[in-house]
């Protein structure tokens, strides 16, 4: 007999700092289906399965995630799809429609809160990169840079308003050439505030190593050299 799919369908009904978290993540790499038979999904298709499986877990779900292959590219993804029709529900109350892309809108997230929700956005859409600047002078510096890209601008712009709010941090949005898209994007001090607000609170919690692990070398250097 075929195991019963379950998940806490009450995920989305209460603020918390996994829930934002994964409401971060969804508005960056998430999608809503409806199928030509009614039914409603909810899904993440991406190339982190550690990443998924954490997600998974906090979401009290049993589903399993399926892989996909193909021949463009060397690296699979992993998906994982929740049939619920009160969740996707409670995702557009949240203001979260289909074909969110451009129409990406920023939710009202309590305070406390914010620092999972842009950290997950940020692992789903954000960038950081560490490295020299002015290699031809006779002081090169290394430095490091943030962004998170977005074809909503009004998001970015909205995310950009409440990370200042928080941090004082001041960055700059940009049209990215050649896409119809935008990138807000910090500097090196900029960057390090970010990192405090995103990660201070998530002993624990859920973000994607491999991001956090760039902050922390950058971090380590500097302490070395200082």
């Amino acid at each position: 007999m075929p195991k019963l799919k379950s998940c806490n369908k009450d995920f989305f009904k209460t603020w918390s700092p996994e829930m934002a978290y994964v409401l971060g993540f969804f508005a960056a790499d998430g999608y809503l289906a409806v199928n030509t038979r009614g039914g409603q999904f909810w899904c993440f298709q991406i190339k982190d399965k550690e990443l998924l499986e954490k997600i998974k877990d906090v979401l009290g779900s049993n589903h399993a995630i399926g892989i996909r292959t193909s021949k463009l590219s060397q690296n699979p993804l992993y998906r994982l799809q929740i049939g619920s029709i009160e969740m996707c529900s409670d995702l557009r109350k949240l203001g979260f429609t289909q074909n969110k892309t451009t129409r990406l809108v920023f939710p009202q997230i309590p305070a406390q809160f914010l620092p999972d929700f842009v950290r997950g956005y940020f692992d789903g859409d954000g960038n950081v990169w560490s490295g020299i600047a002015h290699k031809n002078r006779n002081q090169p510096s290394t430095i490091i840079q943030t962004c998170f890209t977005s074809c909503s601008k009004s998001f970015l712009e909205k995310l950009h308003i409440e990370i200042e709010r928080e941090t004082g941090n001041k960055g700059a949005i940009h049209p990215i050439k050649g896409k119809a898209c935008y990138r807000l994007q910090y500097s090196t001090q900029p960057s390090l505030k970010l990192y405090d607000f995103m990660y201070n609170g998530a002993v624990g919690g859920i973000f994607l190593k491999r991001k956090k692990i760039v902050f922390e070398k950058f971090i380590c250097s500097r302490s070395s050299t200082g």
